[in-house]
């Protein structure tokens, strides 16, 4: 298959858990025949790891393994010697699958308030574990290649159709993790394990405390130093799963808002220069070109934008931003580029028919002016249409926006723990002329895929 963002397509952002059975089943394959049928050539996913208490996939104990969740209910057995083989070209499945058992062990508690032999990784305390635990530590491994097995079935039902899988990942890893724990020298920590300094975000116009993530910070240097080698491993796990990679805050590889463990908001922080450069110039010797869309949403400082662009990278637009009265505004769909990825809206904002119900009656007015389109009761409608004009190479709705739902579909929002990430769909619910009328806007807008 050819570089999928090299070429005007439209393609769809869905879940694996909003699938009819949330699973990496036929689902799946009946959901790739669909989009097919309706001339789509993308499909967007979340990370597909384990998500945390909250269901969200963007802060996981492991930055490698799927979640069990998604197995395939009646999976099929597996043979010892391909999970043996499995295991070998996967060096990260030892310690992530110590680390759940431990978990287990110590009530799930974070690593670092486990016995001090545990916490870091005396080698008798670890083979003992590994002895009295063997079965279970092999029931894990055995899980991560049948869900390995399943993707990999998904992707070649894609790649037949000529179709793109599209991943994500957060460009950092949750501190309560197998990674954090099995390498604590790749991660600004203490003695204890703890951060001495967290991530997060400035504050701004929307948020007078910033944004305080609390996750540890990679300790660059030494990541440098021995030639990203972590980096390396984390997107050739990707690469291998997806034929293209966002990677969310890409403005973390030019700098990141470093804050004080102790303080509980954003607000007192500095900026820090981090080796993006060299890392994304590591990464493009080994894959050319790089397959990789940067997340440069927000406030977005003129280095940022330099490193997207030196590396050939397309950025993001959002059409529901769009609606202010600033000419120079990204956003805006006679802005938009062609190496741009342009969606009516992400799994964080709003469906569009959610948003535009919320809005007053002068601001839904200055919708159809700036769009230049009469009024319509189907704004969703006129935003996937927006999208496909536009310049954009790659034009992305989420499905509940190809469905005109409202914001009981909404998929999460920010800032909100309870209620998120649970949006399932029903293929009763999908109109009967649906595909034909997104294979229709597809050839209009030249963004019909070759299969």
């Amino acid at each position: 298959m050819d570089n999928p963002l090299a070429k005007r397509r439209a393609g769809v952002l869905l879940h694996v858990t909003s699938l009819p059975s949330g699973r990496l089943d036929d689902e799946a394959l009946r959901w790739l025949d669909f989009m097919e049928s309706a001339g789509l050539s993308v499909w967007q996913v979340l990370p597909l790891v384990i998500p945390d208490s909250h269901g969200s996939p963007y802060q996981s104990e492991s930055a490698f393994a799927m979640d069990p969740r998604l197995l395939p209910v009646n999976a099929a057995d597996v043979d010892d010697a391909d999970v043996e083989e499995f295991c070998a070209a996967n060096p990260w499945l030892d310690d992530f699958a110590l680390f759940r058992v431990l978990k287990r062990q110590h009530d799930n508690r974070p690593w670092t308030d486990w016995p001090v032999a545990h916490r870091e990784r005396d080698a008798d305390a670890l083979a003992a574990v590994q002895r009295k635990e063997d079965a279970e530590i092999r029931k894990i491994r055995r899980q991560q290649f049948t869900l390995t097995r399943a993707w990999s079935r998904i992707h070649r039902h894609a790649r037949d159709r000529g179709i793109f899988l599209f991943g994500d990942i957060p460009i950092f890893v949750a501190h309560d993790s197998a990674e954090t724990w099995a390498q604590p020298d790749n991660f600004l920590l203490d003695a204890d394990g703890n951060p001495t300094y967290v991530t997060g975000v400035p504050p701004d116009y929307f948020s007078a405390t910033g944004q305080r993530w609390g996750n540890p910070h990679y300790r660059w240097d030494r990541m440098q130093a021995d030639g990203f080698q972590w980096w390396h491993a984390r997107m050739q796990h990707q690469f291998n799963l997806f034929d293209i990679v966002r990677i969310d805050h890409f403005r973390g590889l030019a700098a990141v808002w470093m804050i004080e463990s102790q303080c509980e908001t954003a607000i007192e922080g500095f900026w820090e220069d981090t080796p993006g450069d060299a890392l994304l110039a590591a990464l493009q010797q080994r894959h050319e070109p790089l397959p990789i869309v940067a997340e440069d949403l927000g406030v977005i400082t003129d280095d940022v934008k330099q490193l997207r662009l030196k590396y050939g990278l397309p950025g993001m637009t959002v059409l529901q931003f769009a609606f202010d009265h600033f000419e120079d505004n990204p956003h805006k769909p006679t802005n938009i580029r062609p190496d741009d990825v342009v969606y009516t809206g992400t799994h964080d904002n709003d469906t569009c028919e959610g948003w535009f119900q919320k809005l007053e009656p002068h601001e839904r007015d200055f919708v159809f002016e700036t769009l230049d389109a009469p009024p319509t009761d189907d704004i969703a409608e006129l935003m996937i249409e927006t999208a496909m004009q536009t310049q954009a190479n790659l034009a992305m709705m989420p499905l509940q926006d190809l469905l005109g739902l409202d914001s009981q579909a909404r998929m999460n929002t920010p800032g909100v723990t309870e209620g998120n990430w649970r949006w399932r769909f029903q293929w009763e619910i999908f109109p009967t002329d649906l595909a034909a009328r997104l294979l229709e806007k597809v050839d209009a807008t030249g963004r019909r895929h070759a299969s």
